[in-house]
Order: structure tokens, then C-alpha cells, then sequence
């Protein structure tokens, strides 16, 4: 019996209309559809924004993927996520996982694709790609992520100031993704910096609950969602 194929499917930062046809095609003729389990009995944000799309007669299957990290811990949820997977894979029957943004872009397709390959190399894998935040949040913002020669770097949540100030000395443009924890301290760069006008905050990009922080000077404090990121026009557009 020849074995499934996995497929990665990026479906966008939040509004379900935002996946691609080729994700929806895809997504629809599948027997299986995965993604990553909610916290606290929520629903995850990918199966959120996918539940138009489905069927009853799909297969949702939750995975478990812990928000630690401690390389073990995250190994065994990758390892044991990865076998379940493969226990539809064997049976000849197509799944389909479907991560928030795009699906090489800082998703947890890749660690569950990767080690699917590792135990079992014969799988066939097929990556969907989609619309990540920081093209979501400069759609939200009317604002050119980048123009002409800009030079565009953007940063996960785990940095310290001093990798920041670097970054600030030589991009045109810097995104900051899932800001909450670090915001003060990125603040008080950004006020040191003379930057805080020209950055902007955005929250939960494309969703009916998005806000948008503009004008930061009076904001040194801010209570921000998970999934919150900060643009930064280090140097000034000009088109």
C-alpha cells in the first residue's frame, strides 16, 4: 500500500479568507486534518481559522506541542506528535496541517515535518505556504513594509536589548514578533532611540479583535496579547 502524504498548509494570521486556494483545495480533499491543540481547553488559533473550510467527515486531530524550552521536552511532543501522524500516513490516507501564518515562518510544521522524516524517510512531504504576520500587520497599518534597498530584519520574542540595539544600527525596517514580554524594555530603546513615532503596534493582525497602538510616546506600558508584534521605520520611507 503506497503511504500518505503530509502536507503543511500556512492559513494566514487569523481571517479564514486570507488561506490560499491551493490551501483550501487541499485542506478539503484530505481525509485527515491536523494542527496544533489549544491551552486550556480553547480552541488553537489554526483550527479556528480553518473550521469553515472542514467537513464531518474529516479526521481533526489535535497535537500537542508544549510552550517550553527545554530541548527534551520539545523532542518527545515532536517524536510523539510525529507517530501520530504516521498512523494515518501508513493506512495510504493523506493529512493535512495546518499552522497559523506561513508554514516555513517560525511554524511548528517544520519540527513536526522534520522528525516525521527522521523516523520514517520514506514520507512525502508537500509544504503550502501563506500569509505571514508581518505582511498581515503592514496590510493593517497601509504602510510599505519595505521600499527600494530597505533592509528588513525581523526578530522572535527571544532577544535581549543588546541584539537589538545592534539590529538598530544598520535596518531600514525591524519587526519585532510576539513583543508582550519584552515590550518595556524594547520601549525604553526605542525612547532612547528617538524611534517611538514611527513605530506601531499591532494586535492580532487581520482578526475583528485587532488594535492597532500608534504613536508610542505615552505608551511605556502596555498589556498586549500573545500574538502582538511592533514595526519599527527605523529610517524614514520615502517613495
Amino acid at each position: 500500500m503506497q503511504i500518505g502524504k503530509l502536507y503543511g498548509i500556512g492559513v494566514g494570521p487569523g481571517d479564514p479568507e486570507l488561506i490560499t486556494l491551493k490551501g483550501v483545495r487541499i485542506l478539503q480533499g484530505v481525509p485527515v486534518v491536523a494542527f496544533p491543540a489549544g491551552i486550556q481547553g480553547k480552541l488553537g488559533i489554526a483550527q479556528q481559522i480553518v473550521a469553515q473550510w472542514l467537513n464531518t467527515s474529516q479526521k481533526q486531530l489535535a497535537l500537542t506541542f508544549p510552550y517550553v524550552q527545554d530541548d527534551t521536552v520539545l523532542t518527545q511532543a515532536w517524536e510523539l506528535a510525529a507517530e501520530q501522524v504516521w498512523e494515518y500516513l501508513k493506512l495510504g490516507q493523506d493529512v493535512a496541517f495546518v499552522s497559523e501564518g506561513d508554514i516555513s515562518f517560525y511554524s511548528t510544521f517544520t519540527y513536526l515535518s522534520q522528525t516525521l522524516q527522521q523516523l520514517h524517510p520514506e514520507v512525502i512531504v508537500q509544504a503550502v505556504p501563506g500569509i505571514c504576520s508581518p505582511m498581515a500587520a503592514a496590510a493593517a497599518l497601509g504602510l510599505p513594509l519595505t521600499i527600494r534597498g530597505q533592509r528588513l530584519v525581523v526578530l522572535p520574542a527571544i532577544y535581549n536589548v543588546k541584539e537589538l540595539e545592534a539590529v538598530l544600527d544598520w535596518a531600514d525596517v525591524v519587526v519585532l514578533l510576539k513583543v508582550s514580554s519584552v515590550y518595556e524594555q524594547v520601549w525604553a530603546v526605542l525612547q532612547q532611540r528617538k524611534l517611538l513615532e514611527r513605530s506601531w503596534v499591532v494586535e492580532r493582525a487581520t482578526l475583528p479583535t485587532q488594535v492597532i497602538y500608534a504613536g508610542l510616546s505615552d505608551r511605556p506600558s502596555l498589556k498586549l496579547p500573545y500574538f502582538s508584534l511592533l514595526v519599527v521605520q527605523v529610517t524614514q520611507s520615502v517613495i
